[in-house]
């Protein structure tokens, strides 16, 4: 696929640009290890926890340095997006810092508990069908309504710029790992990986995760082109959206690779979390373990970075309760 020339590629000052401009909104968020998954899976693992992030998700930072970047005029406006739950709830998160009106389209199915943190962080839920095509239509409907800014989830440098302090601070937190294992959906923390790790380790391995359920990322990455579900079904909500050129231009280029679990390997990965670190995380991000636990020999013997993208759960509809 050749890249559009006019999409605005990210570069790494813009990342360094984002950390200072954030560092006010946002969690230095904590690492933690576990002697039994080190043990599980024969490597030293240092998970970076993003649920204990403001907002309770990595896409805090992607929404702060979009909202905290717009000139005076602009952020008169307000902003707007669309969104499964995370960004919907970062974005509007952000919005409320600055004190300007946000605008977010929701799925109907996403979690009860992501509508609901949008609506306490003050933003506005126009609800749409459980698909890219009804997602984007009932947005562009909104967007001409109130004029707001366009945030992207992901496919917008601002964005993807936030979400690179994220693997900023993990390898000063680690003096460096050999790989980073983080979720897949759209792109935007893969993107913010690749960006920030090309430029202070190129060396470390970039392996994305995926759902079996929800695989495009992963048929994208071996056709060499971006291919798209416009629905897919899958426990991890976070994940069900596609890549878009600008996050494509940094997995096709820096990701090592995309490994994928299945529904009961990432339901399994999530309720091992819970009981063996004692820490809340979406099905979304178990991901990663899930293809850690499945993949043993790739890890064996490395230190490995694992980005936990959130936690915020719906505490009435755990996966594992029958």
């Amino acid at each position: 696929m050749m890249l559009d020339t006019t999409m605005i590629i990210p570069t790494f000052e813009d990342m360094l640009a984002a950390h200072e401009r954030i560092k006010p909104h946002i969690h230095r968020t904590p690492i933690l290890t576990s002697s039994y998954f080190n043990d599980l899976i024969g490597a030293e693992i240092f998970f970076k926890c993003e649920n204990f992030q403001k907002a309770g998700a990595f896409k805090v930072r992607g929404a702060s340095n979009a909202v905290f970047g717009l000139s005076e005029e602009d952020a008169k406006k307000g902003v707007c997006t669309h969104s499964s739950g995370n960004h919907a709830l970062s974005l509007s998160y952000a919005a409320g810092r600055r004190g300007i009106p946000c605008n977010v389209v929701m799925p109907r199915t996403a979690p009860q508990a992501k509508k609901d943190a949008v609506k306490g962080y003050g933003g506005i839920i126009t609800e749409c069908e459980p698909s890219t095509t009804s997602r984007e239509a009932v947005f562009a409907d909104v967007q001409a309504a109130t004029g707001g800014n366009f945030v992207h989830p992901y496919n917008d440098p601002r964005v993807i710029a936030g979400q690179g302090t994220c693997s900023r601070e993990l390898m000063e937190q680690t003096d460096g790992v050999d790989i980073v294992v983080a979720p897949i959906g759209g792109g935007g923390m893969i993107s913010g990986t690749c960006l920030t790790l090309s430029n202070i380790a190129p060396e470390t391995q970039i392996i994305a995760a995926e759902p079996e359920q929800a695989d495009d990322a992963y048929r994208s990455f071996k056709a060499g082109h971006i291919i798209a579900d416009d629905a897919p079904h899958t426990i991890a909500d976070g994940l069900k959206v596609p890549l878009k050129d600008l996050t494509w231009h940094f997995v096709s280029n820096h990701v090592t690779d995309i490994l994928t679990a299945s529904e009961d390997e990432i339901i399994d990965a999530m309720k091992l979390t819970w009981q063996r670190m004692k820490i809340v995380i979406e099905a979304s991000c178990s991901v990663p373990l899930a293809v850690m636990l499945k993949n043993k020999d790739q890890f064996a013997g490395k230190r490995v970075g694992v980005i936990i993208t959130g936690g915020n759960v719906d505490l009435d509809t755990l996966p594992w309760i029958k």
